[in-house]
Order: structure tokens, then sequence, then C-alpha cells
């Protein structure tokens, strides 16, 4: 009897505090510096298997306690921890949208009641909602919430599962293999619907497609029960946990510098890698022979961890609305993020003192009720009233009339398309009749000089019109692409929306592979977000030294990353003696008049310097 009291014993094991501060530091520092920390999305995946792990040795130690697991008290234990902050959440950032940000009211009710009942993640994928698309102009500061959806499905199911496996297999092994064969098929199902080239949004935000982390955690569980492993082992065992440790650790950090969050490698392999290396790191941390609990438990950690929820929790509003309130973030980027932090942690240990913890320990021995109902109850019903009030009066639809950018967008998209075919024809069929004569260069010459376009000279003009050139662009070309094609009749420009940098190295592959990939490229890339140098260095070499390629620089004063991508491009341009640089950041810079309201995208006016400026840089003799 004292042997199976000592084996279900619980224990606070207060290395997982350190987990969860890894997990919740990892993705804060995705959304704010992505091109410092491209792998910080990863944090998530810690969260969903320590999840898997905690709940599911929960679970198993009272069944071998009792016999028995109370559904009731599971239940109720997790609506009081988990439902009281989450609503303070979504109706405070509710009223906030309603008061001061208007534009966000749109589908806010769907996106309220979705997460009230834990299924925003499948909402969003409904909806076509995209996780990596940082440059939205009305992006939600709901976004994140797509994994308290999916922890909050496992709560509601899977102590159904555990009651199910324990009564059908005596053996725990059998329940492990089980748990492991559908953590493989979860795996699978990501690589199988992986698209190389797609938003990658719905297998990201699927819970068929993330159940993997969750049942590797489990699986762990049932073989490794934090309850019944030994205190004391031999040295060389230590030695091995420690090992593992240490290693996992590393591998860790290292993943998360180094990883994207939209490469094949993430869905094709890369995010079960890092899974099991956290399930690793997660077993010799629960461990109470090994030294790692230890290696990771400090003041620091300890609070992070414990307030890791409410972090999560507000990480992306404060970052939605700060940035909505102030324009020039590339403006002293350190600072900006300095004081988002901040804000971060000031309001999640408000929500851990006042609203996670019970009121009576929050507020300390001198708590009264009588004393204290008055300053709940005023702040919280004005909240809530002003956040229903926003829900009701949301659209329960997108706007459906396009703002003069998205309809420029959408024109010159549809335009292009059919445009380039024709350029690619066109381009095919001239380097044929290259290759059988060269008459034709003497009727050029007969040709009267075009007239001027733009700020252009007749010479200017006439050489643009006759250049080859091949444009690989984001949002900013596309909104000008009519104004460059009036420049250059022959260029084939292929931009879209949201484009980052590491997905041209197939568009160039493509255009090679077709024959039409001109001598001189135009670039116009880094508005979504940085790359690194090697990304950069690999996209020089698809193209080849023999080739003249231009690359646009950004102005994105809403996001820090515009000056690392400017930098960037800086120092490539000096290791690449066929790479230059158009300045358009600091011709641009003194012209807010030039831009539409995001202050990104040229207007009708900044359309036409952009395009002049563009080919006055690409026409110096």
């Amino acid at each position: 009897m004292e042997q199976k009291k000592r084996s279900t014993k619980r224990r606070y094991i207060t290395g997982i505090d350190c987990l969860r501060s890894i997990a919740v530091v990892g993705v804060i520092l995705y959304h704010l510096v992505p091109y410092k920390v491209p792998g910080g999305f990863l944090g998530v995946v810690i969260f969903l298997v320590l999840t898997g792990y905690l709940v599911t040795d929960l679970l198993v130690q009272e069944w071998q306690r009792n016999g028995r697991i109370a559904l009731w008290s599971f239940y109720r234990r997790r609506l009081t921890r988990l439902y009281p902050a989450l609503l303070t959440m979504l109706f405070s950032t509710a009223a906030y949208i309603t008061l001061f940000q208007h534009q966000l009211l749109t589908q806010l009710r769907g996106i309220l009641w979705s997460n009230l009942l834990y299924v925003y993640n499948w909402w969003q994928i409904l909806h076509g909602q995209s996780y990596f698309d940082r440059f939205a102009n009305n992006e939600s500061p709901f976004t994140h919430l797509w994994t308290l959806s999916i922890e909050g499905q496992l709560y509601l199911f899977w102590p159904l599962v555990m009651i199910g496996l324990l009564f059908l297999f005596k053996q725990k092994q059998h329940i492990a293999v089980i748990l492991l064969i559908f953590s493989l098929l979860s795996a699978l199902l990501m690589a199988w619907l992986y698209h190389p080239g797609s938003d990658p949004s719905r297998i990201y935000y699927g819970t068929d497609t993330r159940l993997f982390a969750v049942l590797l955690g489990a699986a762990l569980a049932i073989i490794w029960p934090s309850a019944a492993l030994k205190t004391k082992l031999k040295r060389g065992q230590v030695w091995l946990l420690d090992g593992i440790g240490l290693f996992t650790i590393i591998m860790t950090l290292i993943l998360y510098t180094q990883i994207d969050a939209q490469s094949p490698f993430v869905y094709r392999g890369g995010m079960l890698l890092f899974t099991l290396i956290i399930t690793l790191l997660t077993a010799v941390t629960v461990h109470p022979g090994a030294h790692v609990n230890r290696w990771l438990t400090n003041p620091l950690f300890t609070w992070l961890g414990k307030r890791s929820y409410g972090i999560y929790l507000y990480q992306f509003p404060v970052m939605i609305f700060y940035e909505n309130q102030i324009k020039n973030i590339a403006h002293l980027p350190w600072l900006h993020n300095l004081i988002q932090l901040s804000l971060i942690l000031l309001i999640s240990e408000l929500s851990y003192r006042l609203v996670e913890k019970p009121k009576k320990q929050a507020l300390g021995r001198h708590y009264s009720p009588s004393r204290w109902r008055h300053l709940w109850v005023v702040p919280a019903l004005a909240i809530l009233g002003i956040g229903l009030f926003g829900a009701i009066k949301a659209p329960a639809r997108a706007n459906t009339t396009p703002t003069p950018l998205a309809r420029k967008i959408t024109q010159n998209a549809k335009a292009n398309t059919a445009r380039n075919a024709k350029l690619i024809a066109a381009a095919k069929k001239r380097k044929i009749q290259a290759k059988q004569s060269s008459s034709s260069s003497a009727v050029n010459n007969t040709k009267t000089p075009p007239r001027a376009v733009g700020d252009l000279t007749p010479a200017q003009t006439e050489k643009a019109q006759q250049l080859p050139l091949v444009g690989i662009g984001d949002s900013v070309m596309l909104d000008g692409l009519d104004s460059l094609q009036k420049v250059f009749p022959q260029m084939i420009i292929d931009a879209t929306v949201g484009r980052q940098a590491n997905s041209s190295e197939a568009i160039l592959n493509g255009y090679a592979s077709q024959g039409v990939l001109a001598n001189t490229v135009l670039i116009g890339l880094g508005t979504n977000g940085a790359f690194t140098d090697a990304q950069l260095d690999t996209i020089m070499q698809t193209l080849g030294k023999q080739r003249t390629v231009f690359w646009i620089n950004v102005r994105v004063p809403t996001r820090s990353w515009q000056n690392t991508v400017n930098d960037s491009l800086q120092r490539a341009a000096k290791g690449w003696p066929n790479l230059t640089i158009i300045d358009w950041y600091h011709y641009s810079n003194n012209h807010p008049d030039w831009f539409y309201d995001d202050q990104v995208h040229p207007n009708e006016v900044g359309k036409q310097h952009y395009a002049d400026f563009i080919a006055e840089q690409i026409l110096k003799e």
C-alpha cells in the first residue's frame, strides 16, 4: 500500500515552468522580430507536448489511485483555471476594438463565439484566415488563439479517450503504441496536405495536423509517468539523461534561430523532429534522478512560466494595437519592442494576480467581498457591455467594398496574368528568331523615337521599351505594376500579395527553365518580412553572376524589420558586384503624400515616382 501511494503521489516539477517560458518567449520573439527568431513559432509545439503529457499523467494517476476518472471534477478545474482569463482577454480586446479600432469589428461575433466554444482554429480555416500575413491591413488581434482551441478540444475529449483506452487495455505499452501510431498518422497528414508555395495556414491551424505533438506528450506520460520515476540512478544513467537534456536544449535554441515557418522542411518532417526533441526534453526535465530540472529552475523562469498563459493571451493584441497607434516603429525598433514587451508583461501580471489566481489569495489577507465588490463589478460590466455592443454591431462578413489600393492590386493582378502569357510567348519566339536571323535590328533603327514616359528622356524611354526584363515582387510591385509596364513594356512581372523572399528561388528557376529569365532582373521583396544573408545569397546564386540584378529596398515604417531588410541588401551589394540596390526608401521617405494610408504602398501620384525612379536607376550608363 505504501508503495502504491508513492507511485501515485503528484509532485510539482519546477522545470516545467522553464519549458513554458521558453515556449512563450519564442512565440513573442517570432511576432516581434521574426527575422531574428524565425523559428519562434515552434514555441506552441512545446505547449502542446506539455499539455499532452501533464493531462495524461494526471488522468492515469487518478485512474490508478481511484479506479475511475471524475469527469466533472476534471472539467471544473480546467474551466476555473482557463476560462476567466480567456473571457477577460476576449471582451477587453473586443471593447478596445469597439472604442478605438472599428475596422477590426468585422466578424467579431464569430471570433468570440468560436473562441468561447474552443473551435476558433476551425473557424479560421473555414474563413480563410492566414497566420502568416503579418502585413494585412486589418490583422486580427485574436489570430494566435488557435492553439487554445486545440487545447480546449483536448480537455473536452481526452478524458473520454483515456477512459476508453485504460478500460480496454491492461498493458500500458499497448496504449503507448496506439498513441504513437496516431501521432505518426497526424504528422503524415500534415506532410500530405502541404503544397509548396501555398499558404500553409490550413495545416498550421488544424487539430488533425497538429495532434501529433499532443499524442507524443501523451505517449510519454504512459511510458514515463512522473510519479513512478526513480530518484536514485547510476552515474552513467544520470550522465545520459543530462546529456540528452543539454543536447535538446541546444537543438531547441538552434531551431528557434534557423528554421523558417513557411519552408517545406517544417511541414515535411521538421515540426515532427522538433516535437520529438521537446518530448525528450520533457522526459529528462520531469525525471527526479537527472539534473535538468535543477538547471531549468530559477526565479525568472518560474515567474515567466506561471504567467505564460496570460503572456500568450495578451501578446498579440498588444502588438496589433500598438502598431496601429505608432506609425514609425521602424525608427528605433528596439525601443518600441521594449515598450511592447513591458506592456505585455504588465498586463499579464495584472491578469495573473486579479483574474487567474483566486481573488482571496491575490488580494491578500485583508480581502473583503463587501470592500472590493464595487471595484470589480463596475469595470467588469463596462468591459462586458462595450464588448457585447461591438459584437452586436459588428458586420458578419468582411466589407465587400474594396479600398482604392485593393481595387488597384486586384485589377493589376487580373490584367497581368494574360499579359505575362503573351510576353513569355513573345520572348520564346524572339529567342528562336534571333538564332535564325539578325535582320530585324535594322528595322528598329528606322522607327520614330517614342514619346518620353514620365520624367524619362526620349532616349531613356526608347531604351526602356526595348529592354527585356523580369520583375519578382510583392504587393508593392503589384500596386505599381501598371506604371512599371508603361515604362518597360517588355517586362515580365511576377508579383503577389504577401510574398516572402524565400519563395523567389523556385519562381526564378521556373522562368529559367522556360528560357525567358532575362539578363536584367528586378526584385522588390522584403515588405512582408526580413530574410537572412544566406537566403539572399541563395537567390543571387540562382540568378548567377552573368545577370544584372536590381533590388528595390523597402519603406515599411510600421514594421520593425524595415531597417533590417535594407541593411541586409547593403551588405549583399558589397559581396555581389552584379547587384545594385535601388534606394526607394531614402528617395520616398520624406514624401508621405506619395502613399496610401498604410504608408507602404504608393498611391496614384507615388506610383509614377516609383516607376520613374526605378527606370532611372536601371537605365544609368
